[in-house]
């Protein structure tokens, strides 16, 4: 295994990072098939996981501290917190009072005293990120979190972190991990050189575009009937992303490659990012992921991508997974009161 280091923070992390959002009750409730992917992948060389707090409320966490008693010191471990861990408005977000209750709840499912790196997993726009940051460095302070980042975040909004952080004299995010496949290249065009000026080391989810790029989705064919297709129909039928799979299929037959083989490696090409997130639930899905570990691209077969899907274009649709900024998602911020719409207020309405 090749260990890239982890933007500046001096860690060495796989290039495959096993994601375990796949591990509990939706997806995969077996907990000893889990915890034996988890051994399998961590003795394979894969010494980097992600799991999050809400990947089914906890219980994928408890999974990951079974499979690490005895082994925490083999891995480099990543969680998250932030989105809703319940009803009560307050047990979410990046506020000082949920983030040191979820810290302790993660720490707890965990089995461990510490995580190497505390993501937050959406930036809540009505909390001041100075609020996030300082609590943040605290826990850092206190020897339960090493590391910091965020997940999902726009281009300015990591600049506005850097810059907070850096005139507070806070911990400032070391890593995002942002949407990225052969289907999702807009972040190319910002976000990825905004995490290279700052030296963020970048984690990619959903290499295979949500499971298009495994080749199980073609037009004209029956869809499948999985998870992906269950929780993101839109997603699984779209005529744009469909088209672009029926152009990379024969192109990597032609090199001799399975298409979730081109698209992983596709990923972990471009410099800026560290680890492309594999998130598998079966033991076979696990085995088919590794199998392409060593594969390469040529800049041939690069550009062919490029011809299929430029650089920088979103291709499939995120469907509801990625940021949505305040502006777009609340109407009200982009309509004036009915009274004030109007170039020129009417003679009845002045009266009034």
């Amino acid at each position: 295994m090749q260990y890239r280091q982890l933007g500046r923070t001096g860690i060495q992390v796989s290039p495959y990072c096993l994601g375990t959002m796949m591990f509990g009750r939706i997806a995969n409730a077996d907990h000893d098939e889990c915890v034996g992917m988890i051994h399998k992948a961590i003795d394979f060389g894969i010494n980097f996981i992600d799991t999050a707090d809400a990947y089914h409320q906890g219980e994928s966490e408890e999974i990951v501290g079974k499979a690490l008693k005895g082994r925490r010191d083999d891995v480099v471990l990543a969680t998250k917190a932030s989105l809703p861990m319940g009803d009560d408005p307050n047990r979410r977000g990046g506020s000082r009072r949920w983030l040191t209750r979820a810290v302790e709840d993660s720490l707890r499912r965990l089995q461990t005293d510490h995580i190497d790196l505390y993501q937050i997993h959406r930036l809540a726009p009505d909390t001041d990120i100075e609020e996030t940051l300082s609590v943040l460095t605290d826990l850092m302070r206190e020897g339960k979190v090493r590391a910091i980042g965020a997940s999902t975040v726009p281009a300015s909004a990591i600049v506005e972190a850097q810059w907070v952080a850096e005139r507070r004299g806070l911990a400032r995010f070391r890593t995002e991990q942002p949407p990225y496949s052969i289907l999702n290249r807009s972040i190319e065009r910002e976000v990825l050189p905004t995490c290279q000026r700052y030296g963020m080391g970048a984690m990619a989810w959903s290499p295979l575009a949500k499971g298009m790029l495994t080749g199980k989705y073609r037009k004209g064919g029956e869809q499948p009937d999985s998870l992906r297709a269950k929780y993101f129909p839109k997603a699984m039928s779209d005529e744009a992303s469909l088209d672009a799979v029926e152009r990379l299929i024969p192109l990597a037959e032609n090199a001799g490659l399975s298409l979730t083989h081109m698209a992983l490696a596709f990923v972990v090409t471009h410099p800026a990012i560290t680890s492309a997130l594999i998130g598998p639930r079966t033991p076979k899905q696990l085995d088919d992921l590794l199998a392409g570990a060593e594969v390469q691209l040529s800049n041939e077969i690069l550009d062919r991508i490029d011809e299929i899907v430029p650089p920088g274009v979103d291709v499939a649709p995120l469907e509801g997974a990625a940021y949505v900024p305040p502006a777009i998602a609340q109407s009200s911020l982009r309509r004036r009161p009915l009274t004030e719409r109007a170039a020129v207020v009417d003679s009845e309405q002045r009266e009034n």
